[in-house]
C-alpha cells in the first residue's frame, strides 16, 4: 500500500504507531498534515465507535487509507470507569496528573486484590473496501501511588500483571512490545499482511 493517514495529532502516538507500520507503507501521514479536518468529535458509545469516527472522517476527507486508535482504562472496582472518559476523567481539559489523582482518590481504601484493571486499545482501519478493527488488551492493577518516570497518561499507576512493574518503569522498547497499543499494532500488522 502506498499511503496511510494516522488519524491523530498526538505526536507521541503517531511516532509510536509509525515506527511499527513503516515497513508496510511508502508514506505515513497524520492529521497534522490536514489541519483543515479540525477536531473530530468522539461521541460514540463504545471505543470501537470512537475509533471508527476518527478513521472514517480522515478517509472521507483525504481519500487515503486511514487508521485511528482509541484506548480505555477499565477499573473493576469502579464498574469499568474511567472507560470512555479515560482521557478526560477529571474534566474536559484535565492533565494526566489530574486524571491520576482522581482515580487514586476514587480507589482510596480499596485493597490491592480488588484494584484489578485493564487497558484496551482498538485500532480501526478504513480504506472503503477493507474496513476492520483489531484490539489489544493489557491486564493489570492500579497501584496505590505513582512508580516510575517513563511513559504518559496513567502509566505510573498501572502495574502489568505479567511483568509486575508499572508501565512507567518500563523502557520504551519493552512498553511498545507489551502494551495494549503495542499488542493492537501487532494485530493490525497481521491483518494488513492478509489484505496486501
Amino acid at each position: 500500500m502506498k499511503k496511510i493517514v494516522i488519524a491523530s495529532s498526538n505526536n507521541h502516538k503517531v511516532s509510536e504507531i509509525s515506527v511499527k507500520i513503516q515497513p508496510f507503507f511508502d508514506k505515513i501521514l497524520s492529521l497534522s498534515d490536514f489541519p483543515e479536518i479540525g477536531e473530530i468529535i468522539e461521541d460514540g458509545n463504545t471505543i470501537e465507535e470512537n475509533s471508527f469516527k476518527k478513521s472514517r472522517a480522515s478517509f472521507e476527507h483525504t481519500n487515503i487509507a486511514s487508521i485511528a486508535d482509541d484506548t480505555t482504562l477499565e477499573v473493576d472496582a469502579l464498574n469499568g470507569d474511567p472507560g470512555l472518559f479515560t482521557a478526560r476523567y477529571a474534566g474536559e481539559k484535565a492533565t494526566y496528573e489530574e486524571n491520576m489523582t482522581k482515580l487514586l482518590d476514587n480507589l482510596d481504601g480499596i485493597e490491592d486484590s480488588l484494584r484489578t484493571a485493564r487497558f484496551r486499545t482498538i485500532i480501526s482501519f478504513v480504506d472503503g473496501k477493507n474496513d476492520f478493527h483489531v484490539e489489544g488488551r493489557l491486564e493489570g492493577r492500579i497501584l496505590n501511588k505513582k512508580i516510575g518516570n517513563n511513559g504518559f497518561g496513567y502509566d505510573p499507576i498501572f502495574q502489568s500483571t505479567e511483568f509486575k512493574m508499572s508501565l512507567a518503569e518500563m523502557d520504551s522498547k519493552l512498553k511498545n512490545e507489551v502494551s495494549h497499543r503495542g499488542l493492537a499494532i501487532k494485530n493490525f500488522i497481521s491483518k494488513i499482511r492478509e489484505i496486501k
